[in-house]
């Protein structure tokens, strides 16, 4: 741990009694002690002298929080020195101005620790950027290297008449072409010739190849008729959605079988699309049934919903428990509805289900030993510190010290609406 966060660490750890920072005044003004003196920092109208003073405690934990926050920030290199800087006097006027119960001058040093670290990141903030630069000289280089290998590639498989495999692997050494920086502008226009004039080659030999097959218009028919053939027997399928995807298939195997004769693939093509359309308009018909049947579930699971909504507000835990989950398991078996219904439905349900999981949630904290446990010792602890103020005001009575004998009076007195509050908590637990 830092010196910094150590700071930071024992400020807050003072917090454990709010006493040591400041007070509560009868007029329910609060008061941080300062080296130059008490200091009123607000009020908390309506609450009691132990809530106030938390109310400011908490303030100050929450910039402790922030300056340890910031000085971890600045220590990982998430926040840039200049940005720190900044973060720091928005810090030393948020010290100055708070409203707060702590020790606000242990929180100045903790501040004062910052600067020291924001040095320390300048510096390896300009080690960085001297070492990208670096690394972007270096990516340039490897660049050169990455698009020369590119160019003796492309050349190399130019002349080859596997047309797909080789229109392919151009097609990949252009996408990495692409993503490569550029390198100094003469050598990269001297590399993208090479590499155009490579591709321009094999896409004219590719393309006289490929005019050749406008000839075998036979072949491609006769696929097309394959095509349509089984369009047709699967038009009166209802394997709805195998077929569907099926008729998808062979869409595209349409697409890629080329392009024949006009006329002839017209043709096919009519066919092929009155296939299609006689299925999934039988497909439409049967899903339209559906929605009916949807639409049936829905008035069922409405109804459940209505008895669902009727056990709020809930008077008999137990009985609305068991009658939830019976309605809930009802629901559960209904079938499918609508999709644009479920969210509204299920939104209406879980908020029963919500309000019986608070009060299940209450049931058990209240039947919890631990927590009473915990509950009984806080008020024997608060009992224990009244008795022995009582005895510290006595004692300073009988030695004529008015004035620790009325602070020990009034701290037995605060302690006492604390311990009101804490019998009333321990008394909310079952026997």
């Amino acid at each position: 741990m830092s010196e910094n966060e150590g700071l930071i660490s024992a400020a807050s750890a003072l917090i454990g009694d709010p006493a040591l920072f400041g007070r509560v005044h009868d007029d329910g003004t609060v008061y941080v002690w300062t080296a130059a003196g008490e200091k009123p920092v607000g009020s908390y109208p309506g609450k009691s002298p132990e809530e106030a003073l938390q109310y400011f405690v908490r303030k100050f934990e929450t910039l402790a929080s922030e300056i340890a926050l910031t000085a971890a920030r600045i220590r990982s290199g998430a926040i840039l020195p200049q940005d720190a800087e900044i973060a720091v006097a928005k810090l030393r006027e948020s010290i100055a101005t708070i409203n707060a119960v702590g020790d606000l001058a242990a929180l100045a040093v903790a501040v004062d620790q910052i600067p020291p670290l924001i040095d320390q990141q300048r510096q390896i903030y300009a080690a960085k950027k001297a070492d990208e630069a670096n690394a972007r000289a270096a990516a340039r280089n490897d660049a050169k290297i990455a698009k020369e290998a590119i160019v003796v590639e492309a050349e190399s498989i130019s002349d080859k008449d596997s047309w797909k495999v080789t229109g392919d692997r151009l097609k990949e050494l252009l996408d990495q072409w692409k993503v490569l920086p550029r390198i100094d502008k003469a050598s990269d226009e001297q590399l993208w010739k090479r590499f155009s004039i490579a591709r321009n080659g094999f896409d004219r030999r590719r393309r006289a190849h490929f005019a050749k097959l406008v000839a075998e218009q036979s072949t491609i028919a006769s696929a097309k008729e394959k095509i349509v053939l089984e369009a047709e027997t699967l038009a009166t399928s209802r394997d709805w959605v195998a077929t569907a995807r099926r008729f998808s298939t062979l869409m595209q195997e349409w697409k890629t079988s080329g392009r024949g004769q006009k006329r002839s693939d017209d043709a096919l093509w009519e066919r092929f699309r009155a296939a299609q359309e006689a299925f999934f308009a039988a497909k439409k018909a049967d899903l339209e049934r559906r929605e009916n049947s949807m639409g049936a579930n829905l008035a069922k699971k409405e109804e459940i919903a209505k008895q669902i909504e009727a056990l709020l507000p809930i008077t008999d835990f137990a009985t609305a428990k068991k009658s939830f989950r019976d309605l809930l398991s009802q629901l559960e078996k209904i079938g499918q509805i609508p999709r644009d219904k479920r969210d509204a439905l299920e939104i209406r349900v879980g908020a029963v289900e919500k309000e019986i999981r608070i009060l299940d949630e209450e049931h058990r904290r209240k039947t919890d030993p631990a927590a009473k446990a915990r509950a009984t010792d806080v008020v024997r602890q608060l009992t224990e510190a009244i008795e022995n103020y009582e005895k510290v005001a006595a004692k300073a009575t009988a030695n004529n010290d008015a004035k620790r004998a009325a602070d020990a009076l009034e701290s037995a007195e605060a302690r006492r609406s604390w311990l009101a509050e804490a019998q009333r908590s321990l008394d909310e637990f079952s026997a």
